[in-house]
C-alpha cells in the first residue's frame, strides 16, 4: 500500500465516522513500517493515545476490512495485525553536511533481527539520488537536494528473503518531499522594461506594472513573500511595494523639458525582512508628446519674389509655424485669410505637415501688377481640449511676394489659329492674318516666319513683317487635307525670345476629279445566256468628297449606244447592272467583247469619264459555272502574245545551247602533266624545314611556275594550244650545266629565259608572267638566297661549293648546285 504522511495521518484520526474509521484502520494495517528521522508535526503523546482509541473501538465503527463486493475471497485476504513506527516525511534541501543525510529506516514485521531480510528501494531517484542499506533498512540521500529543481521523489520499497530472494511483503510506495529554505533571490524576468506616460500626467497615474518571481516555495514560510521598492526615480514615480505598480509621483512633468527618465525597482523575499534576498530592474520611462504647446511663426514677416515667367503650380517659398510639440500634435493647417494676393496664390502643408508651401495659382504679369501681399495663418489639425485655456494653437504672419520682371517671347493675340481653304485657291491667297507682340514695357518689333518642319514642301509663306500666311503652291485635298503650320514670332532686339502658334488649314474639296469604275472590270458571259440575264454590277469611285455624298450616273458611251449585244441599267443607287440583249452566243463567232462605260457625278462643275468592260465569252454549265474560256484569255496575260512568249521560249533555248558548249569546250582541255611528288626534287628544296630559317623568310616563291622546264627546248616560234600555261616536273628534265669559274649562266636561269622570250613571241599567249612569282625567300638566313634571281651582279653567286660544307641536311641540295668536274657526266 501507499504511504502515508502526518498530515494525512491528522485527518484520518479525526474523522471518527464508520467510513473515516475503515481509512483509518486501512492505514494502520501495513506490512512495511517506515521510520523518518526528522522533525515531527504531531505532539510525542498524540500516536499512543490515537491507537488506544483505535483499541477501545467496536469492531462494527471500523467496518469490515475487504470490501462487501469481494466476500467470497475475505478468508484468503484477512489482514494481521501488525506493529510499526511513525515518523517525517520531509527532508530539507541543499543539505552541506560531508556525511550522507540520514532520510529514515524502512522496517518488516518479519524481520527477526537474524539478516534473512533484504530490503529494496526502487523508484525516482534510487540508487544514484538515495541509498539503502539492505540488512538494516536505513535510508540515506548521497546527493545534495534541490526543491527548485525536484521538490518530491516517489519511491517503492520491499522486502525480500535473502536466501531464495522471494517477496515476503507486497511492495508499498512512498514519498520523500523536500522541504524548502530561502535560497533564490526575487527575478524580474522580462526586465529591464520600457514604458512611456503621457506628460502632464497627474500624481498617481499608472505606467506600468514589474512583477518579480522568486523560485522557493510560496505556501511555506515568508520565503517567496516578495516586497517592491524604488532605488533610483524619486521623486518622479513611486512603486506599490505589493502589487509592483509603479506611478507619477510628481506633477506637471514636461516632455520638452525632460523626456527621458531611468527608474530602479528593487524586490525582496522574506516580506522585506532583514536577511531576505533582493534583486533588482531598470525601468526606461519615455514622456509621451501632447499638444500643450501654440505654434508660432519664426518670422512676422516673410520677404519673397518669384518671376513673372513662373508657370502656374510652382512653388515661390516656404513658411514654418514652429511647434515645440512632436508628431501629430506639431502637425500644421496653412490659408490664406487676407491680402491682394489671395486669388493669385495659393498655400499646401508639405507632405510632412509642417510647412506651408506658398504656390503660383494665376499667371503673373509684372507690368501689370508687380508685388503682392499675403495674411497667412497656421492652426494645429489635432487639438487636445484640456489645454485650451492655454491660447487658440494658431499664429498669423505676413507674406510679400514681389514679382520679378523677365523678358518674355512675343505673345499671340489667340493660342491657336483655324482656317478653311477651297482647294482650288490660286497661288497668293492670304490664308490668315497672325499677331504677336512683345507683352514687356520695351515692346520690341515682332518678325514672322514658318517652321519649316511643319510645311516641308512649302505651300505657304508668311510675309516677315505683318504676319500675312499665304499660299505659294496649288492645294490638292486629295492628298493632303489638313495643313498644321507652326508659325514663329521672334523679337527684333532679342532673337532668343522666340514663341510660335500653330494655324490649322482645313482644304475644302472642290469637285476636280471625275469618278470612275471601282476597279478594272473583267467578266464573262457564258454561251447559254439568254436575253436580260445579269453578267456583272458596277460601281464607282470619286476621290472628291462632296457634303451631300456622291451621287453617280451611268450609261453607255455615245458610240455603244445601239449595242446590240448588251445594255447598262442605272439603279439609281450609286451601281448600275449590265444585262445581255441576246442569246445564241458562240464562240466561234467573237470571244471578246468591250463595252464602254460612261460615269458622271452630281457636283458641279459636272466630271465625267468614260472606261472599258471587257466581257470574255465562256463556255458554261447549266448552273452558270464556268468551265472553258478562249485559250489566250485565260492561258495568257492580255498584254503577252504567243510570237512573244515564242520569243521567250528561244532565247532560254539559245542560252541553254551556250552553256552546253561552254561544257564541252572546258572538258576537252589538256590537262597538265604532274609527276610524282617523290621525284619532285624541287618540291622537296621548298618544303625543306631548315631551307631558310632566316626572319625576313615569309615570302616563297611559287615552284609551281617551274614544273614544265622542257618547253626549253621547243621551238620558240611554236603556238601555245591554250590560255593557260602547262606546267611539269621540272627535276627529271632540266639537265645540270657545269659552272666553272662563274662563266656562264645556271639551266635555271636559262630556263626562265626561254620561258620569257617564248611568252614575248606568242601573240596569243595572256600575260602570264613567272617573275611576279618569285620573291626573296631566305635574305634573313645564315645560308642567304638559294635563287638565281638577281644573280648577273656576280659571278660568285652561282657557286655553291659551300653546300658541301654545311652537312648532311643540305647533301641534296649540294648534289642539285654544287660545282661537277667538267668530265662528269649530267646528273639527268
Amino acid at each position: 500500500m501507499k504511504s502515508r504522511t502526518d498530515d494525512d495521518l491528522a485527518v484520518l484520526l479525526l474523522d471518527l465516522t464508520p467510513a473515516g474509521l475503515r481509512k483509518t484502520r486501512n492505514y494502520f494495517s501495513c506490512t512495511l513500517c517506515f521510520t523518518m528521522g526528522v522533525r515531527l508535526h504531531l505532539p510525542a503523546s498524540f500516536l499512543p493515545l490515537t491507537l488506544g482509541i483505535l483499541t477501545l473501538l467496536p469492531h462494527s465503527l471500523l467496518g469490515k476490512a475487504v470490501d462487501e463486493g469481494n466476500s467470497r475471497n475475505s478468508e484468503l485476504l484477512q489482514r494481521v495485525k501488525r506493529g510499526w513506527v511513525w515518523n517525517q516525511f520531509f527532508v530539507l534541501e541543499e543539505y552541506t553536511g560531508l556525511e550522507p543525510l540520514y532520510i529514515g529506516k524502512l522496517h518488516s514485521d518479519m524481520d527477526k533481527g537474524d539478516g534473512s531480510i533484504k530490503y529494496i528501494l526502487t523508484g525516482e531517484g534510487a540508487g544514484s539520488t538515495f541509498t539503502i542499506d539492505d540488512g538494516t533498512g536505513d535510508i540515506h540521500a548521497i546527493q545534495r537536494l534541490d526543491r527548485e529543481v525536484k521538490s518530491q521523489y516517489v519511491l517503492r520499497a520491499q522486502a525480500r528473503n535473502r536466501l531464495t530472494d522471494r517477496p515476503l511483503e507486497p511492495e508499498s510506495e512512498f514519498i520523500v518531499k523536500i522541504q524548502d529554505i530561502n535560497d533564490n533571490e526575487p527575478k524580474f524576468l522580462d526586465g529591464p522594461y520600457q514604458a512611456s506616460v503621457p506628460e502632464m500626467s497627474k500624481i498617481g497615474t499608472s505606467v506600468i506594472q514589474v512583477t518579480a518571481t522568486d523560485a522557493d516555495d510560496p505556501t511555506y514560510g515568508n520565503s517567496a513573500r516578495v516586497v517592491y521598492s524604488i532605488l533610483e526615480g524619486q521623486p518622479y514615480f513611486s512603486v506599490d511595494a505589493k502589487t509592483g505598480v509603479v506611478r507619477v509621483s510628481l506633477a506637471d512633468m514636461d516632455r520638452e523639458t525632460r523626456e527621458n527618465y531611468t527608474v530602479v525597482i528593487q524586490a525582496k523575499d522574506m516580506g522585506g525582512q532583514l536577511g531576505g534576498l533582493a534583486g533588482t530592474t531598470t525601468v526606461n520611462i519615455t514622456l509621451s508628446d501632447v499638444n500643450d504647446n501654440p505654434p508660432m511663426f519664426d518670422q512676422r514677416l516673410y520677404q519673397m519674389s518669384v518671376p513673372e515667367s513662373a508657370p502656374v503650380g510652382s512653388v515661390v517659398g516656404r513658411i514654418w509655424a514652429r511647434d515645440r510639440d512632436i508628431g501629430v500634435n506639431a502637425e500644421m493647417k496653412y490659408s490664406i485669410i487676407d491680402g491682394d494676393g489671395r486669388d493669385t496664390f495659393d498655400i499646401s502643408t508639405d507632405p510632412t505637415n509642417l510647412f506651408g508651401i506658398i504656390t503660383v495659382k494665376k499667371p503673373l504679369n509684372f507690368e501689370s501688377k508687380p508685388s503682392y501681399t499675403l495674411k497667412v495663418e497656421g492652426t494645429n489639425t489635432h487639438l487636445d481640449p484640456s489645454f485650451r485655456h492655454r491660447g487658440n494653437f494658431k499664429d498669423v504672419t505676413i507674406v510679400h511676394v514681389s514679382v520679378e520682371d523677365v523678358d518674355e517671347p512675343p505673345l499671340f493675340d489667340q493660342p491657336a489659329y483655324y482656317v478653311e481653304l477651297p482647294e482650288d485657291a490660286e497661288i497668293g491667297t492670304v490664308v490668315k492674318m497672325v499677331s504677336a507682340r512683345d507683352p514687356d514695357s520695351a515692346n520690341n518689333t515682332v518678325r514672322y516666319s514658318i517652321e519649316r518642319s511643319s510645311d516641308p514642301e512649302k505651300f505657304f509663306y508668311i510675309e516677315i513683317t505683318s504676319g500675312s500666311l499665304m499660299t505659294v503652291r496649288l492645294l490638292d485635298r486629295e492628298e493632303i487635307g489638313w495643313h498644321n503650320i507652326t508659325v514663329l514670332a521672334m523679337e527684333m532686339n532679342n532673337p532668343t525670345q522666340i514663341s510660335s502658334v500653330t494655324v490649322a488649314v482645313k482644304v475644302l474639296d472642290v469637285n476636280d476629279n471625275p469618278p470612275s469604275l471601282a476597279h478594272y472590270m473583267d467578266t464573262y458571259v457564258c454561251e447559254n445566256a439568254k436575253a436580260g440575264q445579269l453578267i456583272q454590277t458596277v460601281t464607282a469611285v470619286d476621290p472628291d468628297d462632296p457634303l451631300g455624298g456622291q451621287h453617280f450616273y451611268y450609261s453607255l458611251a455615245p458610240e455603244a449606244a445601239n449595242n446590240p449585244n448588251f445594255t447598262l441599267r442605272d439603279n439609281q443607287d450609286n451601281t448600275a447592272w449590265i444585262l445581255t440583249r441576246r442569246g445564241g452566243w458562240s464562240q466561234q463567232d467573237q470571244t471578246v467583247f468591250y463595252l464602254p462605260v460612261f460615269v458622271s457625278d452630281g457636283e458641279q462643275p459636272v466630271q465625267t469619264s468614260t472606261s472599258t468592260l471587257t466581257v470574255r465569252l465562256c463556255s458554261c454549265d447549266h448552273e452558270g459555272n464556268v468551265m472553258t474560256c478562249n485559250a489566250e484569255a485565260y492561258s495568257l496575260p492580255a498584254s503577252l502574245s504567243k510570237g512573244a512568249l515564242i520569243a521567250i521560249l528561244a532565247c532560254i533555248f539559245v542560252l541553254l545551247v551556250m552553256i552546253l558548249l561552254m561544257l564541252s569546250l572546258r572538258s576537252h582541255r589538256k590537262k597538265p602533266y604532274l609527276c610524282d611528288e617523290e621525284e619532285n626534287v624541287h618540291e622537296n628544296i621548298v618544303r625543306y624545314d631548315d631551307e631558310g630559317g632566316g626572319e625576313e623568310d615569309t615570302e616563297a616563291f611559287d615552284i609551281a611556275a617551274m614544273w614544265n622546264p622542257r618547253e626549253v627546248h621547243h621551238p620558240l616560234g611554236k603556238v601555245r594550244k591554250d590560255m593557260l600555261p602547262e606546267i611539269e616536273s621540272l627535276s627529271r628534265y632540266v639537265p645540270q650545266v657545269c659552272v666553272v669559274g662563274g662563266g656562264g649562266d645556271s639551266n635555271v636561269h636559262g630556263y626562265v629565259l626561254a620561258k620569257l622570250l617564248e611568252a614575248d613571241m606568242d601573240p596569243c599567249a595572256p600575260p602570264y608572267d613567272s617573275l611576279q612569282t618569285y620573291a626573296y625567300e631566305g635574305e634573313g638566313s645564315v645560308a642567304e638566297s638559294l635563287s638565281s634571281l638577281q644573280s648577273g651582279a656576280s659571278n660568285t653567286d652561282h657557286e655553291y661549293d659551300y653546300l658541301n660544307d654545311w652537312g648532311p641536311r643540305f647533301k641534296k641540295l649540294a648534289e642539285m648546285y654544287g660545282v661537277l668536274e667538267t668530265n662528269s657526266p649530267p646528273m639527268w
